[in-house]
């Protein structure tokens, strides 16, 4: 089948290389029972690659099972997944009343799509990983193996690579599943596509509905095709279909198409859609640098906090305790003297603010550049004495130190304080 009869029968618009280039693969493979593992963003399609696969391989006329059957990973709950997926015998568990097929078993001779695969859990990536490499799969509650006939297509949204990396998903599975690679682009690698699958999008809505069609203006269709479309094809649709009924005006300009795009300001659209990337070729998004900033931020927040925490419990644990002039030793104002062990081995603190005695005070620079190990200092012997005293308790200490536990916690591994 050539890729113009291929386009017509299953709906596909757009010309640029890297989809053709994705037509063009899954036509090659189609007949084989390689596994195939297909990549892209959410809403790009690859359901419809899916049906591609199938519907021209040597499985499609296939009689015993269902043919093609699609299961999204991420919509089963992690506690009946294996279920779905094998099956079970009756009395596996509680309302478990019949035998019941997977969606192996229902699939076997035919080909399974499996949906976001990378949000199955590991235990059960597991299973998968059997299945592929023995063509076997044990019903729940069951202690016999069936042997089924399954073409196995995967797709995802998540980057498989950095879950590994992570240890979400496994590599060997992982490798198992991409014997084949497809990579399906994002409507922003395909600008030139965009206009046509708005024509296409509205004429459908004039027919359907019976409308007069609508058209873009140039400065129109320009930023038409500028925009980041997150929610690729399938947001596009949406859009278009919103226009094309909600507009009285059949020619759409700038201004009334801005009012449906509003999600990020042109001002602020990435390089990548204005042509200027200024010669970087992996340009980042808006929403991407934005979420990397509040993370960012987040995290120095609640270190900002653990900092406070922690010198407000020391100042409050010093001021509670006299203070002499005989108490700095060191340079590293602890009570470290029997003076010290007088007073039940109760912590004593000197603040960081209080003015050191005359006599004692240090014309050494290096007192200056010890400060920051003096704190540190502090606030070790400050915990380490406040387990103690708690009998190694996390919670009391914590609470006698007037911050969290966790922060407490994160401190005792910092420090290597041993309780």
């Amino acid at each position: 089948m050539d890729l113009q009869t291929l386009k017509l029968r299953y709906g596909i618009i757009g010309n640029d290389p890297k989809l053709l280039l994705a037509l063009n693969k899954a036509i090659q493979v189609a007949p084989t029972d390689l596994s195939i593992l297909i990549t892209g963003e959410s809403g790009v399609g690859k359901d419809v690659f899916s049906r591609i696969i199938h519907e021209n391989s040597l499985r499609k006329h296939v009689r015993q099972g269902k043919g093609l059957v699609s299961v999204n990973c991420g919509a089963i709950p992690e506690g009946t997944i294996e279920s779905e997926l094998f099956g079970h015998v009756k009395g596996a568990f509680t309302g478990a009343e019949r035998n019941r097929k997977g969606y192996f078993e229902e699939a076997d001779g035919g080909t399974i799509f499996l949906d976001e695969i990378g949000e199955l859990p590991l235990a059960m990536q597991v299973k998968l990983l059997r299945v592929l490499e023995n063509g076997e799969i044990i019903p729940v509650g069951s202690s016999t193996a069936i042997k089924v006939n399954v073409r196995v297509v995967a797709a995802t949204n998540v980057d498989l690579v950095a879950a590994i990396r992570s240890g979400r998903f496994r590599e060997d599975l992982y490798y198992r599943l991409q014997q084949i690679s497809i990579y399906i682009p994002p409507l922003r690698e395909r600008r030139e596509d965009v206009p046509l699958l708005f024509r296409k999008f509205s004429s459908d809505v004039a027919e359907k509905y019976n409308m007069p069609p609508i058209f873009l203006t140039d400065d129109a269709r320009e930023y038409l095709m500028k925009y980041p479309w997150y929610g690729n094809i399938r947001e596009l649709k949406n859009v278009t279909e919103q226009i094309a009924v909600v507009e009285k005006e059949r020619t759409i300009t700038r201004a009334i198409l801005q009012n449906y795009l509003s999600y990020v300001p042109e001002e602020k659209m990435p390089a990548l859609f204005t042509g200027n990337t200024g010669g970087n070729t992996t340009a980042i998004s808006d929403r991407e640098l934005l979420l990397k900033a509040l993370s960012m931020g987040q995290m120095i927040s609640e270190m900002r906090n653990e900092i406070n925490e922690l010198r407000q419990a020391v100042t409050q644990l010093a001021q509670s305790v006299p203070i002499s002039s005989h108490t700095t030793i060191n340079n590293y104002p602890y009570l470290d003297t029997p003076h010290q062990h007088a007073q039940e081995n109760s912590l004593t603190v000197l603040p960081t603010d209080t003015p050191k005695p005359a006599e004692e005070t240090f014309q050494d620079s290096e007192v200056v550049e010890d400060e920051p190990l003096a704190l540190e200092e502090r606030e070790k012997r400050a915990i380490r004495m406040a387990l103690e005293r708690h009998g190694g308790k996390r919670g009391q200490a914590a609470q006698e130190l007037h911050i969290s536990e966790r922060t407490l916690y994160r401190k005792i591994k910092e420090y290597g304080i041993e309780i």
